[in-house]
């Protein structure tokens, strides 16, 4: 298939360049990203729990230290939901090398 010619400006104020500094560092960003959702759908293997949100994210040696907070009871008609902070390890890939619970508290609303 043919392709069309196209110029490149090196005019640092042309919106049309693909690399420019709104790209910088979105190969990291887009990196861990990946490692979470990694971690995160190995993490629901794993437990049968789904994270609501990551409330921590750290280097831990080669891999990463994440914190998520889950439902682990719905709400009931007048039950609070039971919530929990699960720690998890990952490689450098996101795949899982451990979890433990670290905290369970009811919501409280």
């Amino acid at each position: 298939m043919a392709r069309e010619a196209t110029e490149h400006s090196d005019d640092p104020n042309d919106d049309t360049n693909d690399d420019g500094p709104d790209d910088a560092g979105a190969g990291p960003a887009r990196a861990v990203l990946e490692m979470i959702g990694t971690a995160g759908a190995e993490f629901t293997a794993l437990t049968g729990l789904r994270a609501e949100a990551v409330t921590r994210l750290e280097r831990h040696g080669n891999g990463w230290l994440l914190e998520a907070e889950v439902v682990e009871t719905p709400p009931l008609r007048r039950t609070p939901a039971v919530l929990a902070l699960y720690e998890v390890t990952t490689g450098p890939d996101g795949r899982v090398t451990g979890c433990r619970r670290v905290r369970r508290y009811r919501h409280p609303g």
